[in-house]
């Protein structure tokens, strides 16, 4: 089967208060979108697809030949979006995820428990939803006496006693891909915001007899998405919980990870002792049985086995300040480490 997938990012994000096109934000080190796609990957795709508009050339510049891209020029919808890559997917045979690009949490285990959940009821269309305590901003899901997905209703449409409902949309979704691009142009903006809808297709294939599944994420976070500096520092807190406990898992100490900061694209040896205050950014490296820190920096490093780095210093690549030195040997100190 011919798996694809379409992240939507052609949205300029006002909300950010920024030059920086929204999806270019960084979070652990990798611009939001590259983490999304770097959760596509491992599925196999067929076809991944990106959904440009503002800021395109960053993003080009960004993912490189890694993707295909389709420009939408006016942002009139998801709907809309998505329908500008017809001209590669739409007579494509085989299943499409469609996700949007301010998802940094997701995680390609969700994302294959979604394929598995749309094959193994053979729907149409399935969404991917979350139960939630606030489910304020976010498109409830709207299911019939059978508890079957009806339809999603966006906050601005939505009536007061669907407001109650606390299961939500993700705004991921997995698409029988033939049946989603004879849809699409079927879609009404209709509604409060005069724009085309994503969420409709379902209501449509419904009408048509076909079946919408649900599978229900066991993060709602991993839903979630980034549309101000708050919700993004919020974001990067919680990736940085995960990386830490992952690296913790993996045999690093950490002596508090509340105080202890690592991008995603750093690599730790294990028995390695991070103490509060440590700051691991870029591409570093780290050995085995290290000592970093207290209140110790270290950016594109190379960092050889047992080595300390001392407290209140900063290494970047090849450049260190003058007070900070690294020794070689965390167990037995001694001999001073020059970076090669």
């Amino acid at each position: 089967m011919n798996i694809h997938a379409v992240v939507l990012a052609a949205g300029k994000g006002t909300r950010m208060n920024s030059s920086l096109y929204k999806v270019m934000h960084p979070l652990c080190g990798k611009p939001m979108i590259e983490h999304v796609v770097d959760a596509l990957v491992p599925l196999a795709l067929r076809n991944l697809v990106v959904i440009v508009g503002h800021g395109a050339e960053a993003v080009k510049e960004q993912l490189g030949n890694r993707v295909q891209y389709a420009l939408q020029k006016e942002q009139l919808g998801t709907a809309h979006a998505l329908w500008m890559s017809s001209g590669i997917l739409g007579e494509q045979e085989g299943v499409t995820i469609v996700l949007n690009g301010d998802t940094p949490l997701v995680q390609s285990e969700t994302l294959q428990e979604l394929l598995d959940c749309h094959q193994a009821k053979q729907a149409a269309a399935t969404v991917l939803t979350a139960v939630v305590d606030n489910p304020t901003g976010y498109g409830r899901i709207i299911r019939d006496e059978n508890g079957a997905v009806r339809k999603i209703v966006e906050e601005k449409d939505a009536t007061l006693g669907q407001k109650k409902v606390n299961e939500i949309s993700t705004g991921i979704f997995c698409f029988d891909n033939r049946k989603l691009f004879a849809t699409l142009p079927h879609v009404s903006n209709e509604n409060a915001q005069g724009e085309y809808y994503l969420p409709d297709v379902l209501a449509l294939l419904q009408e048509q007899g076909e079946l919408v599944a649900a599978s229900v994420a066991a993060d709602a976070e991993e839903g979630a998405g980034v549309n101000d500096r708050v919700q993004l520092a919020y974001m990067e807190q919680l990736m940085r919980k995960r990386i830490n406990e992952r690296h913790m898992r993996r045999g690093v100490t950490m002596v508090d990870p509340n105080a202890t900061y690592i991008d995603s694209t750093v690599t730790i040896g294990r028995d390695t002792v991070l103490y509060p205050g440590t700051v691991l950014l870029g591409q570093t490296r780290i050995g085995e049985g290290c000592q970093i820190g207290p209140h110790a920096q270290v950016k594109d490093m190379n960092i050889e086995d047992y080595t300390r780095v001392p407290p209140f210093s900063a290494f970047d690549g090849n450049r260190h300040t003058d007070r900070a030195l690294a020794y070689a040997g965390a167990a037995t100190s001694g001999q001073s480490y020059e970076q090669k």
